[in-house]
């Protein structure tokens, strides 16, 4: 009874998203058309949500993702411009689906509602979301997530429709870039994710935390692997996806390798260094020397005076003295810098660190970028495999062993490539298989599975097929072994939908006698 209470007070006090927006359009200039439109998307979010986050498990939650969308509207969006497909006006986007003005805070796109909500949630984001202190891979990392989120975010107007999943491939763009963001968002989480992209606390360093939280979840070994191609990652796909910048790249390349030729003549870059330290700390001595004395003041003031065009003159003494505290708080901070280069240990990670960018700068010399971005994700697809085998290990809950049957099978799920999803590469068999003997033994081991067969390779042969189902709530899924003639098919249902069979071999290849469950029957796989 309490329960019930509970519920019908939900529903009581459930928060009007459509009616908020409403009131936000209401401020707006949209045209009627673009403000129906942006109801559609909420209307479609809301009413696929709850699969959409059945079937991914680890995402944002529904309410905060609708308001965030609501407020960006109101705050981030004051101009949305709807041109019709193949019209004239369509012409200024070009080969682009939208173009984001954040400046002027003004959208272009076309009537389709995945295009506007990917233009809004990509207006939402600052350009760069790692701190500068990470060099190179600043910009890089910053356009994966920003890019990853914004697919993310379309997802479930692209793939539910409030009945079915069917992941919509043409209508993802960039894939690569998808299944890097997917492949993060599950190692640490939709939560630590959604913060870093929003900057949720500003003066976080959040590539920091991510490595920190990646080492207490996988070990430092797995986690360097990580970093490692998350960065080679970020800086093939900004090469393949952002042509523009690379000739950015290649002068950052020469400036590095000029950089890197004086610091591999130790002996003569501490001796120019040194006599720059001398210079630096005898202006430091002039200019506070100045900066003590009013009459040396006033003759600099002077002097410095004659020197400039009339509209260039210092206004006062008090102005020049501001201009020399400056001047001062600016050779100090070089000197500073001098000093921690001069320091022989930081001197080494001085030096490593221009090594670091230059090794991921040398990308842009690959001969073929679609092969080395292909070689380097499924190198990433096995670590990212190990990670999952490591959270089946520590698993200690029925509900964490359920979101990782989830979480893994959407993985599997994922396009990678136009006719291809995740469990159709042969290069990662071995590793998929093992992960799922390891998930499969964990479900039945726990008893939140029913064992099919005492024959091992039978059970496994069938099991293995619920991460390939497309039933939304697993934990709902019955299975029926048929016998057809001489042979043994599979078929999995829910209460609304069975799916098509599927063969598991002839009659007399399979030992019906080791079986747990009557042949025709509709049984229930989980015991949740």
């Amino acid at each position: 009874m309490q329960k019930k209470k509970e519920k019908f007070l939900d529903k009581i006090v459930k928060k009007d998203y459509n009616n908020e927006l409403e009131i936000v359009l209401e401020q707006k200039s949209f045209d009627e058309n673009t403000k129906n439109i942006l109801l559609t998307v909420l209307y479609r979010l809301e009413t696929a949500y709850k699969d959409y986050e059945q079937v991914k498990q680890n995402v944002m939650p529904k309410d905060e993702l609708l308001q965030r969308i609501i407020n960006i509207i109101k705050n981030q969006v004051d101009d949305i411009k709807i041109v019709k497909i193949n019209s004239d006006e369509s012409k200024i986007l070009g080969k682009n689906e939208v173009l984001v003005d954040k400046k002027n805070k003004k959208i272009i796109t076309y009537p389709i509602e995945r295009d506007l909500l990917y233009a809004i949630s990509k207006i939402s984001k600052k350009d760069k979301i790692v701190k500068n202190n990470h060099y190179f891979v600043d910009t890089t990392i910053s356009d994966l997530l920003n890019t990853g989120n914004s697919i993310n975010t379309v997802e479930p107007i692209r793939d539910f429709n409030g009945f079915s999943w069917d992941t919509v491939v043409k209508e993802i763009g960039h894939l690569e870039t998808n299944l890097m963001y997917q492949n993060l968002r599950i190692l640490v989480g939709a939560k630590f994710l959604n913060d870093w992209v929003y900057l949720t606390e500003p003066m976080r360093d959040y590539y920091e935390l991510f490595i920190i939280k990646l080492k207490e979840l996988y070990g430092d070994n797995i986690a360097e692997a990580i970093i490692e191609y998350t960065c080679k990652l970020s800086v093939l796909l900004e090469i393949k996806y952002n042509l523009e910048k690379i000739k950015r790249f290649e002068k950052n390349k020469k400036e590095i390798e000029k950089n890197l030729t004086k610091l591999n003549d130790k002996e003569k870059f501490i001796k120019v260094l040194t006599k720059e330290k001398k210079d630096l700390n005898k202006k430091i001595r002039i200019l506070d020397t100045i900066l003590s004395d009013k009459k040396l003041l006033q003759a600099e003031y002077k002097r410095r005076n004659e020197q400039l065009a009339f509209d260039k003159k210092i206004f006062s003494v008090k102005v020049l003295s501001n201009m020399l505290k400056d001047e001062r708080n600016k050779t100090m901070k070089k000197l500073e810098k001098i000093n921690e280069i001069l320091n022989p240990k930081k001197f080494v990670k001085y030096k490593k660190q221009y090594e670091e960018q230059y090794k991921y700068l040398k990308l842009i010399d690959v001969e073929d970028i679609n092969k080395e971005c292909e070689k380097a994700l499924i190198e990433f697809q096995k670590i990212f495999i190990d990670c999952i085998k490591i959270r089946i290990q520590k698993a200690t809950s029925q509900e964490e062993i359920i979101q990782l049957l989830f979480e893994f099978r959407y993985y599997l799920n994922i396009p990678y490539g136009k006719n291809r999803r995740i469990y159709h590469l042969k290069s990662l068999n071995r590793d998929i298989n093992n992960a799922m003997e390891m998930l499969i033994h964990r479900l039945i081991i726990e008893k939140i599975c029913i064992k099919i067969s005492n024959d091992e390779l039978f059970n496994y042969k069938v099991l293995k097929n619920i991460f390939l189902t497309r039933i939304l709530d697993l934990t709902n899924v019955g299975i029926k072994i048929i016998k057809e003639e001489d042979n043994i098919f599979l078929q999995f249902f829910d209460e609304n939908i069975f799916e098509n069979k599927i063969l598991l071999g002839n009659i007399n290849e399979i030992d019906t006698k080791n079986l747990n469950i009557k042949l025709n029957k509709n049984i229930s796989l989980f015991n949740t």
